[in-house]
């Protein structure tokens, strides 16, 4: 393994419990939509040749929007702000000039890059604004974490079925099976450290269902990137690649964690 990956991982945990654990939710939701903005542009680096263009600003701003939506309820209605994403995003390649043959390439881009990364990580901020919201992020990043973690070792000791070879040929039905039941494992772990309120059954099934869903939203980012020819989605933390390439399991194991939970005891 990389050192960089070690020396990134001891910077960052220490600040982000710090972040979560003791500083104000205003604090928590500026560092979310920050990591949104970052992972967005790298989405549409992916597609985009340039480094700053009218349609990746707009793609930025709308992501900002939803991101504001999530954290201060009822300043931008979902259903309108959504209305007017859409409408303003057809609306600028209409009016910009642009060549109308990458259009709808262009504007699909634009859009799903907005949902794809502030709908999806927006989640982080209401999973933040439950009770014990501090606590089930830790729980959140620590299984998804788990999972990755095994899913490689696993996959590197054992691996010998691959698993999606044309997306991703390193990864193995071996690693997802040990990643899936390292996510288990580490539910129960955090059960027993810092989140007793679960019970058993709960952290079973959450445990299981962020253990599915990780693999699912880190292979949905290779393939995104095995499209645009790139291996890393950037290079801003060392050893890591890009944001983007850090929070692909996160980008659907979020979601899967918030609405599990309200499935589970309606808040």
């Amino acid at each position: 393994m990389d050192p960089r990956r070690v020396y990134s991982a001891l910077v960052f945990f220490p600040l982000f419990y710090l972040l979560v654990r003791f500083l104000p939710p205003v604090a928590f939701s500026i560092f979310v939509a920050s990591g949104i903005l970052l992972a967005q542009y790298e989405y549409y680096r992916l597609h985009f040749p340039h480094r700053f263009s009218p349609p990746v600003g707009l793609g930025l701003l709308s992501g900002l929007l939803i991101t504001i939506g999530f954290a201060v309820p009822g300043l931008l209605p979902e259903p309108a702000t959504i209305t007017f994403i859409v409408m303003a995003i057809l609306l600028s390649h209409v009016l910009s000039g642009r060549d109308l043959k990458t259009g709808l390439l262009d504007t699909a881009v634009v859009v799903f890059g907005a949902f794809y990364v502030a709908w999806l990580l927006g989640h982080l901020i209401l999973i933040d604004r439950l009770a014990n919201g501090p606590l089930l992020i830790f729980f959140l990043f620590l299984v998804t974490w788990a999972n990755d973690t095994a899913a490689y070792y696993v996959g590197t000791l054992l691996g010998r079925h691959p698993l999606a070879p044309v997306i991703s040929p390193k990864k193995t039905w071996e690693g997802a099976i040990g990643g899936l039941l390292g996510s288990v494992a580490a539910a129960f772990a955090c059960r027993a450290w810092f989140l007793a309120s679960l019970s058993m059954s709960e952290t079973f099934w959450l445990g299981l269902l962020l253990g599915l869903a990780a693999p699912l939203g880190d292979l949905c980012e290779s393939a995104l990137k095995r499209g645009a020819g790139v291996k890393d989605s950037g290079r801003i933390i060392p050893g890591h690649g890009g944001i983007l390439d850090r929070v692909d399991s996160l980008i659907f194991t979020t979601p899967v964690l918030y609405y599990g939970l309200l499935a589970m005891r309606p808040f």
